[in-house]
């Protein structure tokens, strides 16, 4: 049996190794990679392990009393704005290097998009809180925590120093006190906001505002709101809540602050797309109006994908990871949907060289119509019959296209076909007046045009018409033709001129007692001088009350 010495001895001993494990096991102060300082630093100032002689150590350059300040202060900061460390993310590289703009340094920087003055770097074989960071760590801790603050907790009763969840009750107050500054703030800003926008943006148009004093409306809020949380991130930190409680604050801070600013910048781009809606309607071409969709869409886009880019990167992910990632995917994503891609170059390429407008007719490879709208991967276009074409813009864009819609005049071409055996009197009263009508048609260019007496075909005389309308619209031209069509007929009728058609003449012999086939034409150049001149006038009128 074992007596109550030799259990002594065997508790003894136990106790003996368990200590010496343990203080095996304890961290030591170790500077030899940028993990390693790190961890070093944040351990030795826990509540269950403070040692702020050893925290100091990650400090290179100052005295031991210095150093313990300066420690202390970078743990405050960091708790202060919420910035839990995650070790697993710092490089445990002795030799790591990192590209700083053009240069490759040794140097890690905590958190580059919230504190990026806070780093740490190689000196020799260790790794430091970088020179950079204990140059500007007093003006950091100010930023964070503002000289007011310990004056507010020297007054402080005793009893607002009593804890409820780990917190104080002044806390509590004063957090209360801050969400009602806040709501304070936000209530006056939202109205001078708004008066500003509103001052600024009328003495720019000149004018009323419109639907765009709706969208200022609407721009003030978010705004305003804004500038409430900006408040609330000043002064929170100086509540010394604790990391846990400052971190899911500013999370919820700083994800509101984020989709607030994309509602701004969305707004924003609804009121530039306005100005710019006003710009294309005093312009004659529709193209640009077609362009605003698509415009519109594509700030929207941009700006929601970039709101959802920072929302990651406040949830911790990794942002070269979500870049290499994305550069990855858009380039799998560029050869899946080569044809995609190449309609987008095509709609980028009709936008700035503008072949055609909307409204304009075009011929474009076999499809003939009318320019209804241009998307972002095609072009539609109605044809005479109202059918529709869907073209995609990769070909159009490399289709010869034919746009009637360009051209300064219609211009129409024909030739009247009148008897062999009309007498030359007529047929040069004939195009004397066919010259004056087309002379007297408004809408016809009066300095370029030709009625001549330019051939002899199988059946009839011809006579040439050509002339040039100013109207480029397809109805209008067919209005003016049927109006200068209806006069020529009237006067081939007043003069006695017969519109010939394919025939075939067959001589016989005459007989006395037969009479002539032959027409009888009124050569008198008195009669045929009033008869133009009547007809001519006539179609001035009917064009005047038309």
């Amino acid at each position: 049996m074992i007596n109550n010495l030799d259990m002594k001895k065997i508790l003894f001993l136990l106790l003996f190794i368990t200590s010496i494990v343990s203080a095996q096991q304890a961290p030591k102060v170790d500077l030899s990679t940028p993990k390693a300082t790190v961890y070093t630093h944040i351990y030795f100032l826990q509540n269950n392990s403070y040692k702020p002689k050893s925290a100091a150590k990650t400090i290179n350059g100052l005295a031991e009393k210095e150093a313990i300040k300066a420690a202390i202060k970078i743990k405050r900061i960091l708790d202060g704005k919420g910035l839990k460390i995650d070790f697993n993310r710092i490089p445990a590289d002795s030799s790591f290097k990192d590209t700083l703009g053009y240069d490759v340094v040794s140097k890690y920087i905590l958190f580059p998009e919230r504190m990026p003055l806070i780093s740490v770097e190689k000196v020799g074989d260790n790794w430091y809180y970088s020179t950079e960071t204990i140059q500007n760590i007093d003006a950091l801790y100010a930023e964070v925590f503002p000289w007011y603050i310990e004056k507010i907790q020297d007054i402080i009763p005793g009893a607002g120093h009593k804890k409820v969840f780990s917190i104080e009750l002044w806390q509590y107050v004063t957090f209360l006190l801050l969400l009602i500054c806040a709501v304070l703030i936000f209530i006056i800003s939202k109205k001078i906001t708004f008066f500003l926008f509103r001052r600024i943006l009328f003495n720019y148009t000149k004018n009323k505002l419109g639907d765009i004093n709706v969208a200022l409306k609407k721009l003030a809020h978010p705004i305003s709101l804004l500038i409430a949380l900006e408040l609330i991130s000043k002064v929170l930190p100086s509540l010394q809540l604790g990391l846990e409680v400052n971190k899911l604050i500013f999370i919820a801070v700083n994800v509101s602050a984020i989709i607030f600013w994309v509602y701004v910048f969305l707004k924003i781009a609804q009121v530039l797309v306005s100005f710019y809606h006003r710009y294309t309607e005093k312009t004659e071409g529709k193209l640009d109006d077609q362009l605003i969709p698509i415009l519109r869409n594509f700030l929207n886009v941009v700006i929601i994908v970039i709101g959802g880019f920072r929302m990651l990167v406040q949830f911790g992910v990794d942002t070269t990871t979500i870049l290499a990632g994305a550069s990855i995917g858009g380039l799998a994503l560029a050869f899946a949907s080569q044809d995609t891609v190449k309609n987008l170059i095509g709609t980028v390429m009709i936008f700035v060289d503008k072949p055609f407008h909307i409204g304009d007719w075009i011929s474009a490879g076999e499809v003939v119509g009318t320019v209804e709208e241009v998307g972002f991967r095609s072009t539609r276009i109605r044809a005479a019959d109202t059918t529709v074409f869907q073209i995609p813009n990769s070909k159009l864009s490399e289709l010869v296209i034919n746009n009637s819609g360009l051209r300064l005049y219609r211009r129409y071409n024909t030739s009247l076909g009148i008897r062999y055996d009309t007498p030359p009197e007529l047929i040069e009263a004939f195009v004397k007046g066919v010259r004056e009508i087309i002379i007297a048609h408004p809408d016809t260019k009066s300095d370029a045009y030709n009625v001549e007496f330019n051939g002899f075909g199988d059946s009839a005389l011809l006579i040439l018409v050509n002339m040039y309308l100013k109207d480029l619209a397809w109805g209008s031209e067919q209005k003016s033709r049927h109006q200068i069509h209806m006069a020529i007929v009237r006067l081939a009728k007043e003069l006695g001129v017969d519109f010939a058609f394919p025939s075939t003449t067959v001589m016989i012999e005459q007989f006395p007692e037969k009479k002539s086939l032959e027409p009888i034409y009124n050569s008198d150049e008195k009669r045929i001088n009033e008869g133009v001149e009547k007809i001519v006038s006539d179609f001035k009128k009917a064009i005047e009350e038309d």
